[in-house]
């Protein structure tokens, strides 16, 4: 096994023992199905939590409309197809946030979460295979999809059972983030335009702060809540990918 996947591997793996073995079960919190813009327009509650979840769709249908053009530069093979499910997923996250939003539950929070899981692990697919090469890419994808997957069911039955514990769905959140970083330490990515990478990073970082400081926001600005933001920072996040994807040329001779 080449000496940067054992590194990282070993890495991973630590960071997730340690994890479970330091941290308690983290449960969701209590208000996380309350919002603090819950204006209703048109008809529609929490409207401008569903609304912000539009420019999310239409990119997600742009990835795969690229993808499916052959418009975009990338390792996809039919037999991983990491870019058309990335983009897919998008597309699935946006419809699964709306309904979230319109209804907010934990069935509904389970849609929204389920193919958000897949982004997440069809990204981190294409980055090793991009940077530690293309074999990665069939070992790891459909594993690391059934991960991310068993993630959000797992927290769904616990916090069925009363039990709640996020700790998997976290990992599937910030390990990517740990990945991205290190790869990029360790590696080189087979194409350029690798340093948008950051971009996107800080994009979902800034997304998961304007969350955080949801109420605080709408209240400093008294027109848009820090959830809206988070949605349309996600689909910054998305653009500045397709935008990679769309400009990069694969570096020969590496």
């Amino acid at each position: 096994m080449d000496k940067k996947i054992a590194f990282l591997l070993l890495i991973l793996v630590s960071v997730s023992a340690l994890f479970f073995l330091l941290v308690e079960p983290v449960a969701q919190p209590k208000k996380y199905l309350q919002f603090a813009d819950q204006r209703m327009l048109l008809g529609i509650k929490n409207f401008w939590n569903v609304v912000s979840n539009l420019p999310l769709i239409l990119l997600g249908i742009c990835g795969v409309v690229m993808v499916w053009r052959r418009q975009l530069v990338h390792d996809n093979c039919s037999v991983t197809p990491v870019y058309l499910t990335l983009f897919t997923a998008v597309i699935f996250t946006g419809i699964g946030s709306i309904w979230f939003h319109i209804n907010p539950t934990n069935q509904t929070l389970f849609w929204d979460r389920l193919p958000m899981a897949v982004v997440f692990m069809s990204l981190i697919t294409a980055l090793f295979a991009e940077y530690l090469g293309r074999p990665l890419q069939k070992i790891l994808f459909y594993p690391l999809l059934l991960g991310g997957a068993g993630s959000v069911i797992y927290w769904y039955i616990t916090e069925t059972l009363g039990r709640g514990d996020l700790r998997p769905y976290l990992l599937v959140q910030f390990l990517p983030i740990l990945c991205m970083v290190m790869l990029m330490a360790i590696s080189r990515s087979r194409f350029t335009r690798s340093r948008d990478i950051l971009v996107i990073l800080f994009c979902y970082g800034l997304a998961k702060l304007t969350e955080y400081l949801d109420q605080q926001i709408l209240a400093a600005t008294t027109f848009i809540s820090g959830h809206t933001l988070k949605h349309l920072l996600a689909a910054a996040a998305i653009l500045v990918l397709l935008k990679m994807l769309w400009w990069r040329e694969e570096i020969v001779n590496q």
